[in-house]
């Protein structure tokens, strides 16, 4: 049994060459031993030459220092630290679709400030909110759907969610048309 201030997921920044399939090869060693990814995110450094990887593993399937070790045998890693939970900014992005009438609608808007989200869509009888936040904030945020009528439904993407495919399927015609111009 685990300590109870032990940590459920360990945090790692991987220094990698910004050359094609490192991810990939990042990615699928996690996947042959069995090693559960929670998060995942990949962006350039300054130099182009370089990637920084963002991994969230879950603890309890992968000791560090075996993570540590496969990652190492990678050619492609430079440099991998691990990050203390408690001194790192973890934050999420999700992007709510709220169904909304005209009564729930200013119920709604302001519980989305209260949150720090920002409203990036208001439609006939939705709200469309995104939030970026740590992911228990997030979850709270998500609970929004109590103030919908039971038969609304509601839509949530976190990290990377766009348009919601419920809205795609709304269109038609000359709308649909429309909307991939956009694009």
């Amino acid at each position: 049994m685990s300590a109870p201030n032990a940590p459920k997921h360990h945090m790692l920044s991987v220094l990698v060459e910004n050359k094609a399939g490192v991810l990939a090869r990042v990615a699928s060693l996690f996947a042959r031993r069995g090693y559960n990814i929670y998060s995942l995110a990949v962006a350039p450094t300054d130099d182009p030459a370089y990637s920084r990887i963002a991994i969230v593993a879950d603890a309890d399937s992968a000791p560090l220092e075996q993570i540590v070790k496969q990652l190492n045998k990678l050619i492609n890693v430079i440099k991998i630290s691990e990050l203390d939970p408690n001194d790192a900014v973890e934050q999420e992005l999700m992007v709510l679709t709220v169904s909304a009438d005209s009564a729930t609608r200013s119920q709604i808007v302001e519980l989305a400030n209260i949150f720090g989200a920002r409203i990036i869509d208001v439609g006939h009888s939705d709200v469309t909110i995104s939030a970026a936040e740590v992911p228990s904030r997030l979850d709270d945020l998500e609970d929004l759907d109590d103030l919908e009528a039971p038969s609304s439904d509601e839509d949530a993407a976190p990290s990377g969610g766009g348009e919601s495919l419920d809205d795609l399927d709304d269109l038609e015609g000359d709308d649909w048309q429309d909307s991939q111009d956009d694009y």
